[in-house]
């Protein structure tokens, strides 16, 4: 593209006239031949370039369209502190914008739901539900506080004629802000689109800060919205990169779940038909779902009875829109021409055009503090000098000049510039009055005024990086409460549509003919699976296949076993014997199938032709069974029966030809008793960056979990929870404690019971169950404070001397000393009838198991004395006296 042709002038561009055929006229010039091809060149350029630069792609200078840049100028010459029509405001936005009234409603009402730069009165509509604002008959605004001071300054403002000559509007507006990174902006031109996200506001102006710091930042999106991001890909917004959203989805019980946020662009309306169709397609089981959204959020879905909550959560993220991506795309103009920057360096040339600004600004206002000087000076020189009688003879309007400048010339060195025309006919403008009542005090006191914040001007321009430091803070002070973070920044595990797809088909077999899908509804039923399932078939020749399901699909003749398939499935192991060839010898293995080619045919066995298996079973926690051989009468067969134990075997790998169980023909092989299982217990990890288990060593290890064993979780909230050990788990933002659960260990917990109005400690056991517990009570002014599952945990109380007037120094508790183990529904003890400031968790003490202990106490003597005492750990301490109760506070 040429640069000529991005005009950045408010002209829309016209083709080139041709000549209208008029009668008369030259038979030639009837038949002028107009190449199309040129047209279009010059014509759709043309086009292109106004659309780039006058529509869709923002101004990096103030992060502005022209539509919103000619809205702010207009509601800036309405602004009388009240509200206006929008009406009113977009009628008198037309005088600079052409392209009508839509346009700019439209732009008003993004620009009002932003909630940055506009007040708004009445229905705007709503960002959540995707509602449209009321008629602009109906609504007002006006500028808000912080538009009217960041945004405007005529002083700075560079203007330009509007489309018709009219009026004059700004180029760029002087926006002391990076408008375009809090705001956001989505446009598409011709040939080019720009897309960049919204960016947290306290944020933005730290980030701006550590710039001027010479510091690093990171700067992530937040939008208003809310939900779950994950920005590991964000690219700094250029193209190629790319945001996870998600849902705020969490279980408000057992049978419900409760949408609370949404993702960005996805509206209550468009997310439930996004669930009603996965529900359609049989991806999720639901009974119904209802729609309470009002000022916030809130989508209760509820479950089908049996349909694991967890399980449908990480669905709705796999086939709803409770999960979407988008792709960012910066693109600015700047200089005239498009440009594709980082979210890093718009921020660097918004911060120091924002300096420059500043910069500006102080020196206009130094400008205007030596013209007031100056004039000040002349004016107390002009009467204190009476130089205004010495014109009392003059008989000409020159002589009285003349006489002024005559009078002013011993004082002339003393100005910073030469004294003009104008500043002499500024004093002749002084009225008797102001002569009369003229005080030298406060003309000094004035000028002494004026030299000081001329200081204090000039001390700023010298220190300018300081000075944008504190503008930036002053900003964040007086308009930052209320704007922190929405969005929580999360890494998102990736879920496998097939692990959480809902099983609301049938699988059927037919065995002697090879088939299998979930038409074939008269043979024989094997298990329930999802439309994207995979599922595998063994057959008596020692082959299997994996296929994706499917209505009626040929998987091989005389099936042995049938199952849906799982991909890295390494806890389900296959406990096989073949017989190799028609009179070979009987071999046994034991293998997992972890990854396979759909549609590949493998085989078990060593390949030789007429094997067969004899003996075959899926374990799907790695059981192994003992089996009784029985082998075909032979002469000279000495043991005919005997007894194998596939635990004795290793698991190998499904290629292994296996280990010979006999060279004797054999005549039937059956279970003789129940295998358990054969494999060690799991090592399960949390990771905490996005709350999920894993068997991968990400983050931090639980421990070892086999059987029954269970995780303990506890909240800020006051609540308990046991969960089994699958990785499908879900668990709440406001975790405190996970861990491997040990019904033998007390949990402390510290509270502020509302009640009561004091601290209280108490200590009990988890009482097992998978229900939500909640250990605190319903008082809304009852907070945890502190909880602790050590075996001897200490506190340390903090208190507040300013109310007592007297010094009270710190109170350590020991928890096992203090209070004895009781029900979790129990209030607990009382800590203390002061004023607290704060409570401090200090290290616990070393807990030594009481088998231990004992195997470490001397034997005693023969004569019975005691050889030495043992110290034991405090748990019967007292706890301290009441004293006087006085009027506690809480400061945390």
């Amino acid at each position: 593209m040429e640069e000529n042709s991005l005009n950045n002038g408010s002209e829309e561009f016209q083709p080139e006239e041709i000549p209208e055929v008029q009668s008369g006229a030259d038979p030639a010039e009837m038949h002028k031949t107009v190449h199309l091809s040129g047209m279009y060149e010059n014509w759709f350029l043309d086009y292109a370039s106004y659309v780039i630069l006058e529509r869709a792609v923002p101004e990096i200078i103030d992060g502005l369209k022209p539509v919103q840049r000619r809205l702010l100028h207009a509601m800036d010459e309405l602004d009388d502190g009240r509200y206006n029509k929008v009406a009113n405001i977009i009628g008198h936005t037309m005088k600079y914008h052409p392209h009508g009234d839509a346009s700019i409603g439209d732009a008003l009402v993004q620009l009002g739901q932003k909630d940055l730069l506009i007040d708004t009165q009445g229905n705007w509509g709503n960002i959540h539900t995707g509602d449209s604002a009321a008629a602009p008959r109906y609504i007002e605004a006006r500028l808000s506080k912080f538009a009217l001071e960041v945004v405007f300054n005529p002083k700075t403002t560079k203007w330009k004629l509007s489309y018709d000559g009219r009026n004059k509007e700004p180029v760029t507006l002087p926006v002391k802000f990076p408008l375009l990174l809090a705001q956001g902006v989505e446009g598409i031109a011709v040939g080019l689109a720009s897309k960049i996200l919204p960016h947290n506001f306290i944020e933005l102006i730290d980030s701006s800060i550590k710039i001027l710091q010479g510091k690093d930042f990171e700067l992530l999106p937040d939008f208003p919205t809310g939900g779950l991001a994950d920005c590991s890909r964000y690219n700094d917004g250029l193209r190629g990169g790319k945001v996870r959203l998600r849902a705020k989805v969490s279980q408000y019980d057992k049978k419900t779940l409760i949408i609370s946020e949404l993702p960005f662009g996805v509206t209550t309306e468009s997310l439930i038909d996004s669930i009603i169709n996965a529900n359609e397609k049989g991806k999720i089981k639901i009974r119904k779902i209802d729609d309470n959204t009002a000022q916030n959020v809130e989508i209760l879905i509820h479950l089908v009875p049996g349909i694991s909550p967890d399980t449908t959560i990480d669905a709705l993220y796999a086939f709803t829109d409770c999960e979407i991506s988008i792709s960012p795309n910066n693109c600015v103009i700047s200089d005239g021409k498009p440009r594709f920057l980082g979210v890093k360096q718009i921020l660097i040339e918004s911060t120091e055009k924002t300096v420059e600004l500043l910069k500006m600004e102080l020196e206009i206002r130094r400008q205007e503090l030596l013209e007031s000087l100056l004039y000040a000076s002349l004016e107390r020189i002009f009467i204190e000098n009476r130089i205004y009688r010495d014109i009392e003879e003059c008989t000409s309007w020159d002589d009285v000049i003349k006489t002024i400048d005559k009078g002013l010339e011993p004082y002339k060195p003393q100005f910073y510039r030469e004294i003009t025309i104008d500043d002499i006919l500024r004093l002749t403008e002084i009225k008797i009055k102001r002569i009369s009542k003229f005080n030298a005090f406060k003309a000094d006191e004035l000028i002494n005024n004026l030299n000081d914040e001329k200081a204090q001007v000039e001390h700023y321009l010298a220190n300018l990086t300081e000075y944008a430091i504190e503008y930036f803070k002053n900003i964040r002070r007086k308009f930052g409460k209320g704007r922190e973070r929405r969005t929580e920044l999360r890494s998102f595990d990736n879920i496998e549509a097939v692990m959480v797809a809902a099983a609301t088909q049938k699988l059927y077999v037919n065995r002697a003919e090879g088939f299998a899908g979930t038409g074939l509804k008269k043979d024989e039923y094997v298990c329930d699976c999802s439309d994207i399932d995979d599922i595998i078939a063994f057959r008596e020749d020692g082959t299997f296949i994996v296929t994706k399901v499917a209505e009626k699909v040929f998987v091989g003749e005389h099936i042995i076993h049938i199952d849906v398939f799982r991909k890295n499935d390494e806890r389900t192991i296959y406990n096989l014997i073949y017989q190799d060839g028609k009179n070979g010898a009987a071999y046994v293995k034991r293998f997992a199938v972890v990854g396979i080619t759909r549609d590949k045919e493998y085989s078990l066995t060593k390949g030789t032709a007429g094997s067969k298996v004899l003996y075959f079973t899926a374990n799907p926690n790695g059981e192994a069974e003992l089996v009784k051989v029985n082998l075909k009468p032979r002469p000279k067969l000495k043991k005919p029966v005997f007894d194998f134990d596939f635990s004795e075997l290793a698991i190998k790998g499904r290629n292994s030809q296996g280990n010979i169980l006999t060279k004797y023909a054999v005549k039937k092989i059956s279970q003789a008793e129940a295998g358990i299982s054969t494999l060690g217990a799991r090592d399960i990890w949390f990771d905490d960056s996005i709350r999920r288990l894993n068997t991968e060593g990400r983050g931090r290890l639980m421990g070892a979990f086999s059987g029954d064993d269970k995780i303990l979780a506890i909240t800020q909230s006051g609540h308990y929870r046991l969960f089994n050990f699958d990785l499908a788990n879900h668990f709440d933002e406001d975790l405190l404690i996970i861990e491997k659960f040990n019904p033998e260990k007390p949990v402390s917990v510290v509270y502020f019971n509302g009640e009561k109005q004091f601290y209280y400690l108490k200590r009990f056991l988890v009482e097992p169950s998978d229900k939500k517990t909640d250990f605190l009570g319903e008082e809304p002014e009852t907070k945890l404070v502190s909880v602790s599952t050590d075996w001897l945990p200490r506190f340390n109380i903090v208190f507040d001397d300013k109310l007592n007037n007297k010094v009270i120094d710190n109170m350590e508790i020991e928890a096992a000393g203090f209070i004895d183990v009781k029900s979790y529904r129990a209030k607990g003890k009382r800590l203390t009838t002061h004023a607290v400031k704060k409570i401090n968790q200090l290290d616990p003490l070393p807990y030594i198991p009481a088998e231990e202990m004992a195997s470490t106490v001397p034997p005693v003597t023969d004569e019975g004395q005691e050889t030495r005492d043992i110290e034991l750990p405090p748990r019967e301490r007292k706890a301290p006296p009441d004293e006087d109760a006085i009027q506690m506070t809480i400061d945390f």
